[in-house]
């Protein structure tokens, strides 16, 4: 699978980049969920991108810090699903996840905080589902993917109209 180390060298948007070698052990190429991570703080970034890399199917393909920068990359990048802590530095990761709607919206939103769900108003931001950091696993990660298409089908249903 194609890990992103640590140490790759970041693009002048500050998205560090995937290798790009999503082949399976044959050298075929193989249809990966392609993940961007956003975290203000390294080590979630990096506990995050573990458990990407860990879970077969799911590759990271960028990593940045900020919503803004998250936006960008998302633009950019067109990742299948973004992991994004709800915390960050500027736009908030739900204001974020407002903003990719509009500029990548194929791509799936998962918000991640350390604090309950109850804390936060996540209604009409677009995310397809909230998880606690300490819940992120490959088990976990799976799911979440597999129920995208149930938010989907939502994100992309009419608006009702009055008095139907």
């Amino acid at each position: 699978m194609g890990a992103c180390p640590a140490n790759r060298a970041e693009t002048p948007l500050g998205i560090t980049p995937c290798d790009g070698d999503h082949r399976d052990v044959s050298g075929i190429a193989s249809a990966q969920v392609e993940v961007l991570v956003v975290d203000d703080q390294d080590p979630y970034r990096r506990a995050m991108s573990v458990v990407v890399d860990s879970t077969e199917g799911f590759v990271v393909v960028g990593a940045v810090a900020s919503g803004e920068e998250s936006v960008a990359a998302a633009a950019e990048l067109e990742p299948d699903l973004v992991l994004m802590d709800i915390n960050l530095p500027g736009i908030s990761g739900i204001e974020a996840a407002r903003q990719i709607r509009g500029v990548a919206p194929a791509s799936v939103v998962v918000l991640l905080s350390t604090h309950d769900e109850d804390d936060f108003d996540l209604s009409g931001c677009g995310a397809a589902a909230y998880v606690s950091k300490s819940a992120l696993s490959p088990a976990r990660l799976r799911q979440v993917w597999s129920d995208r298409g149930a938010h989907q089908a939502r994100k992309q249903a009419p608006e009702p109209t009055p008095g139907s």
